[in-house]
């Protein structure tokens, strides 16, 4: 192998040039040629390709983002589109891909893998959603965003009584919800792996109204419904003032803690090895502070799952 190539692909995620910075580095100090593909597997169809250097991806660690940019691709999605991709990779002679990204990049990274062309994957995803590995680049600073936001609202609804019900990113994963809660000190927590239990929410806001407490924050994943419905849901059976804030896409963004650019280093230094001894299909994990790899469909056959102890300590600190 003595071409590879990088893109990053769906959602972006804080860490993913970090992730970037050590594919190149890593490349180079091992003699080998790396190009970045701009724009994802679009990107890669229509070829935004050149080769980059240690220069290139200096000063990137700490940015938000991805310097690679990211998007969505139908047209990849089918057999026309794939050979075109294939094309141009044997038009710049690159060996193998590294694919930083969520579900659907590692998806991507299969079939070319299939048609022949080795790829090893990085999970690169704020919802912490990946099977195989216990942490994704970009969840610790999501988390970390979160955090400071629940903070904040806090303090404005302390200082006027009332129940903030605050919506995080989290479509099908309850991971940013559940740590953010736990660590941000929230009354009830609502997440898609657990049915929502809107009396048990109602009647812990009564039993902390009966000893004296008039604010209470609530933590909604997307995936389990609309926070405005629940705070409406809220007012409706306790004739309390209710508020809503939607975190949105601030939780994608921002420098990345040191966690998320160290993991992002060592995911990336790993993927490199991986391709250079000839394992192909692989995405890349940390599980128990080890770096594992696993087959990248068959992870992703493998269902998620919350922390059940976390879930239940969040219900037993928020009594």
């Amino acid at each position: 192998m003595k071409r590879i190539g990088i893109l990053t692909s769906g959602g972006d995620a804080p860490g993913m040039n970090a992730a970037i910075r050590s594919v190149v580095r890593s490349c180079i100090y091992n003699n080998i040629e790396v190009f970045g593909i701009y724009y994802g597997y679009q990107g890669l169809i229509e070829g935004h390709i050149e080769q980059l250097h240690i220069g290139s991806v200096g000063d990137i660690i700490q940015k938000g983002g991805t310097v690679l940019y990211s998007s969505r691709s139908e047209e990849f999605k089918t057999e026309e589109g794939r050979d075109k991709a294939i094309a141009q990779l044997n038009h710049y002679g690159i060996d193998g891909i590294i694919v930083i990204g969520g579900d659907g990049s590692f998806k991507g990274a299969k079939k070319l893998t299939e048609r022949g062309i080795p790829c090893v994957g990085i999970p690169g995803t704020i919802d912490n959603d990946i099977p195989g590995t216990d942490y994704t680049i970009g969840f610790d600073t999501a988390l970390n965003t979160v955090i400071e936001a629940v903070d904040k609202i806090r303090d404005t609804a302390t200082s006027h009584e009332r129940i903030y019900v605050i919506e995080v990113m989290g479509r099908d994963a309850g991971d940013l919800a559940l740590w953010s809660g736990v660590a941000a000190g929230a009354e009830s927590i609502l997440i898609p792996e657990v049915p929502p239990n809107m009396a048990e929410v109602v009647d812990k806001i009564k039993r902390g109204h009966e000893r004296g407490k008039r604010h209470s924050i609530i933590l909604v994943a997307e995936g389990v419904g609309s926070a405005v419905d629940y705070a409406d849901q809220i007012k409706n059976e306790l004739h309390v003032e209710t508020r809503v804030t939607v975190l949105g896409h601030t939780q994608r963004g921002g420098s990345p803690t040191a966690y998320d650019r160290v993991l992002a280093g060592r995911l990336g230094a790993f993927s490199v090895d991986l391709l250079l001894k000839g394992e192909q299909g692989r995405m890349v994990g940390i599980e128990h502070n080890q770096l594992v790899h696993h087959d990248i469909i068959e992870a992703l056959d493998q269902k998620r799952k919350i922390s059940k102890d976390l879930y239940e300590l969040s219900n037993q600190l928020s009594i």
